[in-house]
């Protein structure tokens, strides 16, 4: 499984409107073959931040990438990166697993 964890700093005038901004590219992601979650949460800390979580399967990855939707969104010129106030970091590995898991350290019943 391929896990991709990204931090997007948005233009505080943005922020608000940041889901509305990648609705279209975070419903098309939601529909790729191989699309296992595609989350994004705000910081707590920083209005203006926004968390992307994402997992796919091993061989759905490039195929993401190379999709149009993908396309569009990375474009300098595309809404997303005109939202932006400087490059996303990322975190993005190939890791064992298959999906989300128990917490071993704290049970809830």
């Amino acid at each position: 499984m391929i896990l991709i964890v990204v931090k997007f700093q948005v233009k505080p005038e943005l922020a608000d409107q940041w889901p509305a901004i990648t609705a279209d590219f975070t419903e098309a992601t939601r529909a790729e073959p191989g699309n296992k979650w595609f989350d994004w949460s705000r910081s707590l800390q920083d209005p203006n931040e926004y968390v992307l979580i994402e997992a796919f399967d091993d061989d759905a990855a490039g195929p993401h990438v190379e999709s149009a939707h993908f396309q569009q969104a990375v474009s300098s010129d595309g809404a997303m990166a005109q939202a932006l106030v400087s490059t996303p970091k990322i975190i993005s590995r190939q890791i064992e697993g298959e999906g989300w898991e128990e917490m071993g350290e704290m049970k809830i019943s």
